[in-house]
Order: structure tokens, then C-alpha cells, then sequence
């Protein structure tokens, strides 16, 4: 269910992100495919709040740092990411590679809850909030590993399991032996499955009994001799932050 007022407000703040200037109210309704009195209603609530400013008059708005200074307050108390960002550091620099953190956002989608991108210029980039299908992504892999048998079985044979690339195993039946090689090897993958000539190697961990995993990706010319060496990296993090008491697997 999505609730239209919060979603276009959502779009206001993403709309600004992408377009890096002022806007006219005009422009703003333009490109939201919104009507201008509702656009208008929306900016005004934002203004009024202190979460946007007129830069001049008929010059268009922009968001005020009011909506910086909430989100790095927002980031420095997140409880679950306050307690992996420094092993995620750590793995991002040892492995040169971009480091993704995330968890299940439904049955089928595996949500980024951080990325921490490599210092490389070619490499994989992605977002927060970003979400990707689980049955195709390395991540969700590794989330999957984490169901029991049964209720894999029956999601997975609930999802349209549609091809991304020429190497995309597009059967619960491949899916599941594909699981039970990455239980068996220490590393769940992605191998051009999502996007050609991208590997991603994933784990699984839990944190206060909740699943999340972590994963390295890179192009396939530099990931793929290196792949037993960074999954020894991967399992070596998620057993860093993971109680011993917590076994996902």
C-alpha cells in the first residue's frame, strides 16, 4: 500500500537530488506529472516546516541543510548500522571492492541498507534504499540461505524467476542447487546473473535474530581470481559482528 501524500514528497526530495538546482513550482509540477495546486500545497507544507526556502522570487525552491542535518542525525543513531559500518570499512578496504549490506525489505526483494563503494574508478555502484529481485542477486542468495528448506521452496516457486542476463537461473530447482553449492563452498554468488561481467559473493549473518548479509562485487576480470581469498574476508566480517550465539545457517 502506498500512501500518495508521503510517496510525493518522497519524489519532491529525490527530484531535487537528480536535479541539483532550483526549481519553478511550473517545473517542479512538470516533471512530477503532478497538478500545480497539489505540487504547490506540498511546497508550501516543506516551507512552512523549514525543509525548504525561495531562493528568489519567481527563481524556484530548494531544499534548506535542515534536511541534511535530519538525515546525518537519522544515520548516526541507526542501531543496526552503527554496529557493522567499521567491519564493513575494514572489508571494503581489504577487499578494494564495493561492500553491500542488506536485508529481505519483502518475500521477493533484498533491500541495500549500505553501500560503500570501491575506490576504483571502474566498479560496482549502487545506492541505499536501492532494491534489487532476491533470486538473482548475491545478497538474496544469501538471505534465502538463511529460510527453511520448505518456505524456500514455496517463495521461491511463488516468484517470476524472469532472465536479467544470458546467465540468469531462472528455476527454483536451479536456485536451490545453486544454494546448497554456496552452503557447501563458504560463498553465496552472483556470477553476471544481474548485470554481465559483474560477480558478487554474499554471507549471511544475524543481528538481534533478524537475517541481513553482506556482499563484495566487482568486475568479473578482477573478482574472479580472487574469489576464494575475499570470501575468507566476507565469512571473517560476519563472524566479527555476529554474536556467537547467533547462527543464521
Amino acid at each position: 500500500m502506498v500512501v500518495k501524500t508521503a510517496f510525493r514528497v518522497i519524489e519532491i526530495v529525490e527530484l531535487f537530488a537528480r536535479e541539483k538546482q532550483p526549481l519553478a513550482l511550473s517545473e517542479m509540477a512538470r516533471l512530477l506529472d503532478m497538478p500545480v495546486s497539489s505540487c504547490l500545497g506540498l511546497i508550501r507544507t516543506l516551507e512552512e516546516q523549514g525543509y525548504m526556502y525561495e531562493t528568489g522570487r519567481r527563481q524556484g525552491y530548494y531544499p534548506t541543510g535542515r534536511l541534511l542535518a535530519m538525515a546525518q542525525v537519522i544515520a548516526a543513531h541507526d542501531p543496526v548500522l552503527d554496529r557493522v559500518k567499521a567491519t564493513l570499512e575494514e572489508l571494503r578496504d581489504a577487499a578494494c571492492e564495493t561492500v553491500v549490506f542488506g536485508k529481505f525489505r519483502d518475500a521477493e526483494h533484498v533491500v541495500y541498507l549500505d553501500v560503500l563503494s570501491a575506490p576504483q574508478r571502474i566498479r560496482y555502484t549502487a545506492e541505499s534504499g536501492e532494491t534489487r529481485p532476491a533470486y538473482a542477486n548475491s545478497l538474496g542468495r544469501a538471505l534465502l540461505s538463511t529460510l527453511a528448506p520448505e518456505a524456500r521452496r514455496k517463495l521461491l516457486e511463488g516468484m517470476t524467476l524472469a532472465p536479467l542476463t544470458d546467465a540468469t537461473l531462472t528455476t527454483a530447482d536451479a536456485i536451490e542447487a545453486e544454494l546448497q553449492r554456496g552452503a557447501a563452498r563458504g560463498w553465496y554468488g552472483n556470477l553476471g546473473e544481474s548485470i554481465p561481467d559483474l560477480i558478487g559473493l554474499a554471507w549471511p549473518l544475524r543481528i538481534g535474530g533478524e537475517a541481513y548479509a553482506i556482499s563484495v562485487a566487482g568486475p568479473r576480470y578482477r573478482m574472479e581470481a580472487r574469489i576464494d581469498d575475499i570470501a575468507a574476508m566476507l565469512r571473517s566480517a560476519c563472524l566479527a559482528i555476529e554474536p556467537k550465539t547467533e547462527n543464521p545457517r
